[in-house]
């Protein structure tokens, strides 16, 4: 297949659900980085999404037992432990990060890192952010949460409308990449349009989607996954559920 065909082929393959366990256990899925020469493996250990050039980049770090040292992180990312633990330190602090938990390492971040066994990160990676002093922001785990400012559109809803509450993390300084917690009611709405992307650890319940091709998909209390920005997905949830949240909006 020619370059020309392989970009169309990706331009018309339609924007769907991703489950990123699934991904990092399966190491022929995705793309190797490329890194210079030398470069850390906090940096170079990794698979990404086969994704057009975009402003995230999402997939999995893999380390083995050892340590390293990232002098600048070049961009905001969050990850979150998918197996192993790894222990991140920076000159005033050290944050030990078990299975599904996560943090976002800010914009020009120095750390060093070591982990006692293997370890396997999902990761989000904002590649317009600026940097912001560099510090490590550990999610939150069952945080205060209030009214959340936003819901599904009234017009897509297939119920009554749910209540939903929200506790944010993190915004970066452009406010197109957010981090927190949400959780909601039961609902069910039609298929709505994501000019957004993402990435969502299910901490209650379960949820179907059906996304513009047909392709359906039920997430439960465990599962890491994404939606991908221009998808066009359903949402069913029949319980309670409550999500940590990962998502890229352009302005």
């Amino acid at each position: 297949m020619s370059n020309l065909q392989q970009a169309a082929a990706v331009q018309t393959t339609p924007s769907t659900f991703i489950d990123l366990r699934q991904f990092a256990r399966d190491k022929s899925l995705g793309i190797a980085v490329k890194t210079a020469a030398g470069e850390d493996g906090f940096l170079s250990s990794r698979r990404v999404l086969d994704w057009a050039p975009s402003p995230v980049t999402a997939g999995v770090i893999t380390l083995e037992a050892g340590s390293g040292s990232v002098h600048s992180l070049p961009a905001d990312e969050f990850i979150i432990v998918n197996e192993g633990s790894l222990t991140l330190a920076q000159r005033n602090s050290t944050v030990t990060l078990g299975p599904n938990q996560s943090a976002v390492l800010k914009h020009g971040a120095a750390f060093t890192w070591s982990a006692s066994g293997p370890v396997s990160l999902i990761f989000t990676r904002y590649n317009k952010s600026l940097a912001e002093g560099g510090a490590i922001v550990p999610i939150k785990e069952n945080p205060e949460m209030g009214p959340s400012a936003g819901g599904p559109l009234a017009e897509l809803l297939l119920t009554p409308a749910p209540v939903c509450r929200n506790y944010s993390d993190y915004r970066s300084a452009d406010g197109e990449f957010t981090c927190g917690t949400w959780d909601s009611t039961p609902y069910a709405r039609r298929a709505m349009f994501f000019r957004h992307m993402e990435l969502m650890f299910l901490l209650e319940g379960s949820v179907t989607f059906v996304d513009e091709a047909g392709r359906s998909g039920t997430f439960s209390k465990g599962d890491i996954f994404l939606i991908e920005q221009n998808a066009s997905c359903t949402w069913d949830s029949r319980e309670h559920v409550a999500k940590l949240y990962v998502i890229y909006r352009p302005a």
